[in-house]
């Protein structure tokens, strides 16, 4: 089954707050999308707003950042269960997996909708628990998806079944129930789905994407 992974993209407190709380009870976990406004020309809310957030789900960090590694110990202080990081401006990846499994989280890797899947390191792959591809430019929301994804989406399901690695596979931006299929199809795990999810009523939004999902 296909999990559906709501995405929260936002400057704002108060509206991280309110999503999340939109979010409880209906989701096993939430995207925090964390942008520095020097990876891309946009900047968010920065982890340690959720450091005193009360809340039962799983939070996700995607790091949309310079240098990923500087980030990992504020986001396990604020309740992280996986950091993901993109590899375009990362240092060292190994080293970045090393050290977010070290601070007591898992972990991924992130490409954008320019990276090609072969940018990841094998030993990296062997090593992660989920790939994030993007079907957007990394870092703003309300775009259109990118078939691109798909190929890498499937690239990525093949790799792990030749050489028997356990990551799961994310897809991540402009979502529609349109594309769900092609997806699944290709091998996807979890989609991550931004304003979309929460507009309106949230619930019978995933049931209509777990329809799609589910045939």
């Amino acid at each position: 089954m296909v999990e559906i992974i709501p995405a929260i993209l936002t400057d704002s407190l108060s509206d991280l707050i309110d999503l999340v709380n939109q979010a409880e009870g209906k989701v096993d976990r939430v995207q925090i999308d964390i942008v520095d406004g020097k990876f891309a020309n946009n900047r968010t809310i920065d982890p340690s707003a959720l450091n005193e957030v009360d809340t039962t789900l799983k939070l996700d960090y995607h790091l949309m950042v310079v240098e990923p590694s500087h980030w990992i110990e504020k986001c396990v202080r604020a309740q992280a269960d996986r950091v993901i990081g993109h590899i375009e401006k990362m240092g060292n990846q190994a080293e970045f997996v090393k050290k977010v499994q070290k601070a007591g989280a898992r972990v991924g890797v992130a490409i954008d909708i320019e990276t090609s899947v072969d940018m990841i390191e094998s030993q990296v792959l062997s090593d992660i628990d989920v790939v994030l591809v993007m079907s957007v430019k990394a870092g703003f929301g309300g775009q259109e998806f990118d078939k691109r994804a798909l190929s890498k989406i499937d690239k990525l399901n093949k790799f792990r079944t030749q050489n028997n690695w356990h990551y799961k596979i994310c897809d991540d931006g402009g979502i529609t129930l349109e594309c769900a299929d092609d997806l699944e199809e290709e091998g996807v795990d979890e989609i991550s789905i931004g304003r979309r999810i929460f507009k309106g009523d949230m619930i019978r939004n995933i049931e209509q994407f777990r329809s799609k999902l589910d045939k």
